[in-house]
């Protein structure tokens, strides 16, 4: 994945990014510099505290038995259920000792070359604020909660801690490419939805499906999802879902699996010839791949979230 680099791209400091690289026009708040990085972490009132320790317990009363080992083990070696939204440079020093990464404060959703070039720095850039009681059950925003309770306990892992410093390095070269939404589609179904094995089990390790408790269930335990063994190749290929469950799940089987399919591969070749566009259906399933659970479709095919359906 990021095994070739250009002699300037050593990240020490933030690369100039191409004006041939196709990315998302987002406005930089006045007050910061090209880091984005806010320059110290919100202060939060007790009501926002609150919100933080409900949504915490609800879902540590969902994930046993459901979230991947790795991140049970996460949120008790950094204490995110001691009270209150967690303060960034506790969590920091304890993960600098685990894996040495960082927890750094954004206002919202960052520059793709930003976001990557703190990863391949071994910073996760977290929201700088926290939902609401109104958006308690879904904001279309990563906040504080879903990024510190869903990314940082997994960054505990070395292995998948390593990934994801790989992940911020190869972010460049998909750049160079035009083909972020391939490198995003992978980003996608690992680090937000997903799955592994552990044992005969299925076990969630992404960040999306840990931090809702709807999702946390139907990604493992529904009939609806297929979920189908990783292959980084069709996986690049797979069209997604943002504002709803997803169709299909991709499971590893291991973190080192991960890293073996995606650091230790080449893909100046696959991104020569992937299409600006998604090749595969998310509800898709084809020849080549390795199915676990084929799944009914019957929460896609009944509407999904906009027309009631239940997540079975």
């Amino acid at each position: 994945m990021a095994t070739v680099l250009e002699p300037e791209s050593d990240f020490t400091t933030l690369p100039e990014m191409p004006a041939d690289v196709f990315t998302a026009p987002l406005k930089k708040p006045d007050h910061l510099d090209d880091d984005w990085l806010e320059p110290k972490q919100a202060t939060y009132d007790s009501d926002q505290d609150t919100i933080w320790d409900d949504l915490f317990n609800r879902q540590m009363d969902v994930l046993p038995g459901l979230a991947a080992s790795a991140f049970m083990q996460g949120t008790e070696k950094l204490d995110l259920g001691k009270g209150g939204v967690p303060d960034f440079g506790r969590i920091s020093e304890e993960l600098d000792a685990l894996t040495g990464w960082s927890v750094v404060p954004v206002p919202m959703l960052i520059p793709d070359h930003v976001f990557f070039w703190h990863l391949a720095n071994r910073r996760f850039p977290a929201g700088n604020f926290i939902r609401t009681r109104e958006t308690f059950d879904y904001i279309q925003e990563p906040d504080v909660f879903h990024d510190v309770f869903g990314h940082v306990p997994m960054l505990t892992d070395p292995t998948y801690a390593d990934y994801m410093q790989e992940y911020g390095k190869a972010g460049w070269k998909a750049m160079r490419y035009n083909r972020l939404k391939a490198l995003g589609a992978l980003y996608w179904y690992t680090v937000e939805f997903g799955l592994m094995l552990e044992g005969d089990d299925i076990r969630a390790y992404g960040a999306g499906i840990l931090s809702g408790p709807t999702e946390a269930v139907f990604s493992v335990k529904a009939d609806s999802p297929n979920r189908i063994m990783l292959n980084v190749d069709r996986v690049m290929r797979t069209d997604y879902v943002i504002s709803d469950l997803q169709p299909t799940y991709f499971v590893i089987e291991s973190f080192e699996d991960l890293y073996r399919q995606t650091v230790e591969r080449d893909f100046d070749r696959l991104y020569r010839n992937l299409s600006p566009a998604f090749t595969y259906a998310n509800s898709a399933v084809i020849d080549v791949d390795n199915v676990v659970h084929r799944g009914t479709q019957e929460y896609l095919l009944r509407g999904g979230r906009g027309s009631g359906a239940e997540a079975v």
